[in-house]
């Protein structure tokens, strides 16, 4: 029997099916064993289950669907692409779809990015980056410089050279040893700063005290091993970490104090997510390697693409110096294409612009659920927001990992589920929410947003 996606769905078979057969990622056997939700369609903002019921996407898929669900001029561009040229490497060949493309990012991207390298998805995009890093070096005659710097509690991707960039033991520990390099330093949680015995009543000092601990790193690896430091502009995992005042620009200066390479994991906050296509350019930095995915075709196809300086680039020029890197679907006709037609939405519709705007107001509805007990910060930027639960608000006293696991497992996601809401509790470091939904929506579904949350979060608080 072929598949028919608009059938309808005997929700009871396909959860046994899941049972039987489907491996989600990062998912629990539990999930699977209390019958795996099953989303069927998608509309906007919002996405219905195989039983109809009506959610918002209040994470955008992922972080991906930046554009929105169900936009038939995307989907039509990819037709029309697959029937023309379904598929060509970037093995030695090119096709009209990804030369545009690269020409139309290097064009986003600020000052010398010029070169664009194409991956499937944002691991790759960070393996790409890393091994580049390093090839780099060699041929500049400094073949010890292969250490990465990135910041505790950081995800950078789940690929074996990925990992050892990513900040999260628990998510490293079943893998190792990993590829050797990653050396981490404190991250910009100003909220949790005093506990670091770091500045904790300016800002702007706070960030030139974290910014600081990159140039100890360097000094104390040794600049001659140093490649590359790795930073999200506004930090995923731990809640979304935004920069401080200041933060970027001295750590452009410290990497090119010491020569190392600055990459921009951009994978989030690239496409709109902070206002523009590319974060590093709302947040005035100027990095040397851009990593990115998700947004870039609004998930409808899947692609990532490190962007790279002239620089960077230079000693390939040569003939005798090829990259030896590559993956068979990167930059593929029909992901090219879908990326194309989202970008001219973005255009056309000004979503960055939208972003801008409406961010103070996103900003100002989460922050009044600062009046329940057990919610101690809402931070973020753009449309990326993280809100930190704890136990005591005075005393920031977070919860203990069983704890924490009960309150967001167990009674936040399922309820926030039932309330309508899809989002992110996650505890990876300090147990959060996380919402970063599509750069379509407006007040009235900010409103409803925050009027889920405070009804659910109410009720959480009462029983802790």
């Amino acid at each position: 029997m072929s598949y028919d996606p608009s059938a309808t769905v005997d929700l009871a078979a396909m959860q046994k099916s899941a049972s039987n057969h489907l491996w989600p990622q990062f998912t629990s056997r539990k999930v699977l064993n209390d019958g795996i939700p099953v989303i069927t369609r998608g509309e906007g903002h919002k996405i219905y289950d195989a039983q109809g019921k009506e959610y918002i996407d209040g994470l955008a898929g992922l972080f991906v669907v930046n554009a929105g669900h169900g936009r038939e001029r995307i989907v039509d561009t990819i037709a029309k692409q697959t029937r023309q040229l379904e598929f060509m490497p970037l093995w030695s060949y090119a096709h009209p779809a990804a030369i545009e493309l690269a020409e139309r990012l290097a064009n986003y991207a600020p000052a010398d990015l010029n070169r664009v390298f194409f991956t499937t998805g944002g691991g790759e995009a960070v393996e790409t980056a890393f091994k580049l890093a390093k090839h780099y070096w060699k041929l500049q005659g400094k073949p010890m410089k292969h250490k990465v710097i990135s910041r505790a509690v950081a995800y950078h991707g789940t690929p074996q050279g990925a990992l050892a960039i990513t900040g999260i033991p628990d998510m490293k520990k079943f893998y190792e040893p990993l590829t050797p390099g990653g050396h981490r330093v404190p991250n910009t949680n100003f909220y949790r700063a005093a506990e670091n015995g770091a500045p904790s009543e300016d800002l702007e000092e706070f960030g030139q005290w974290a910014a600081n601990r990159i140039a100890e790193a360097i000094e104390f690896e040794g600049p001659d091993t140093v490649a590359a430091v790795f930073l999200e502009p506004v930090q995923n995992s731990g809640g979304c970490f935004p920069p401080p005042p200041g933060y970027f620009k001295r750590v452009r200066e410290i990497c090119d104090q010491y020569d190392v390479l600055l990459v921009s994991d951009e994978v989030i906050c690239a496409y709109g997510r902070i206002g523009d296509f590319f974060a590093c350019n709302a947040l005035g930095y100027v990095p040397d390697i851009i990593t990115s995915a998700k947004g870039i075709t609004s998930g409808y196809a899947p692609l990532g693409a490190a962007i790279v300086s002239d620089r960077v680039y230079e000693p390939f020029q040569n003939v005798d110096n090829t990259f030896y890197h590559g993956y068979t679907w990167a930059g593929h006709p029909a992901a090219c294409a879908a990326a194309l037609a989202n970008f001219d939405i973005f255009e056309e519709e000004q979503l960055n612009e939208h972003v801008k705007e409406t961010s103070p107001f996103f900003r100002s509805e989460l922050e009044k659920l600062l009046d329940i007990d057990i919610v101690g910060d809402v931070r973020g930027a753009g449309f990326f927001f993280g809100i930190e639960l704890v136990k005591d608000k005075a005393t920031k006293e977070t919860f203990t990992e069983q704890e924490s696991n009960r309150l967001l497992r167990d009674y936040l996601s399922p309820k926030l589920w039932e309330a309508g809401l899809y989002c992110r509790a996650d505890d990876r470091g300090d147990p959060v929410i996380q919402l970063a939904p599509p750069l379509t929506i407006g007040e009235p579904e900010i409103k409803e947003i925050a009027s889920i949350l405070r009804s659910v979060l109410k009720d959480a608080s009462k029983k802790i």
